[in-house]
């Protein structure tokens, strides 16, 4: 039996996702946030602290993905095309600013699989955002001064997320928006009985990402809202104010992690 992720299978391609290398290419609309800082904190697993420096700050970002890995993938666009919704808030591991993600949301079983492994905590959902084009006319925005974009996320038919930017100026350094490292939990569980309580794997990991490239920021003012939504908690980040909205390409490439703490049974 071969393959990387299940199902395994005699000839190995009928896997979820296939061993790295990911590569990963992108639009973003993202939403600088403040929640409370307490409720930032809630989120927090064993080995993160509140950011003193920003505690409450947080990113929405809905993302445009397409994937490929050691062939042309993006070839096949049903299953290398899909769209994301998450949110990352500022912490601290140890000295290190780096942003935890406590939600996300994604339209694709594969993209599903290659966040468990990489220990985010992915769950289907639905994600649209503005496109803009380079005809021009009246059907798209301009990816310029005054061009405006919109991004909703759904989950289970319920409307969790919706904001709204509208771009004012080039970001002068496009680096800048991805300076904190992402850290998520690895988690799964067991399902012996008597062990239930103690998973499999519980590893905190910080992301690795090779490659990184970012195009076309722009910046501007943003709206965001979370709507309470039945089995969800997203809602509990209650934003008291926006700060900046983004508009802006990203790409990057995935073959590794680190670990920072595994509290594994």
């Amino acid at each position: 039996m071969q393959g990387y992720t299940v199902p395994l299978s005699p000839r190995g391609i009928a896997n979820l996702a296939p061993a790295p290398p990911w590569h990963y290419a992108g639009t973003v609309v993202g939403v600088e946030f403040f929640t409370t800082p307490a409720a930032a904190a809630a989120t927090l697993p064993e080995g993160l602290t509140p950011d003193p420096d920003s505690a409450g700050r947080g990113v929405a970002m809905f993302v445009d993905w397409q994937y490929s890995s050691t062939g042309q993938e993006y070839l096949d666009p049903a299953r290398a095309q899909y769209r994301e919704f998450l949110v990352s808030l500022d912490a601290r591991h140890h000295d290190t600013p780096v942003a935890w993600c406590p939600y996300i949301y994604v339209d694709n079983d594969s993209a599903m699989a290659r966040g468990w492994v990489q220990g985010f905590p992915k769950k289907f959902g639905a994600v649209h955002q503005t496109r803009a084009y380079s005809v021009g006319g009246p059907g798209t925005p301009v990816l310029g001064a005054g061009g405006q974009f919109a991004a909703t996320a759904s989950a289970a038919g319920q409307r969790i997320a919706e904001a709204r930017i509208t771009l004012a100026q080039p970001v002068p350094d496009p680096a800048a928006l991805m300076n904190r490292p992402l850290v998520n939990l690895r988690h799964f569980p067991r399902l012996a009985a008597g062990q239930h309580d103690k998973p499999a794997v519980h590893e905190l990991v910080m992301a690795v990402l090779d490659d990184v490239a970012v195009s076309d920021a722009w910046a501007g003012i943003a709206d965001l809202a979370f709507f309470p939504a039945h089995g969800e908690e997203l809602a509990d980040l209650a934003v008291q104010r926006t700060g900046r909205g983004f508009h802006f390409d990203l790409a990057y490439t995935v073959t590794d992690l680190k670990t920072l703490a595994d509290h594994s049974s």
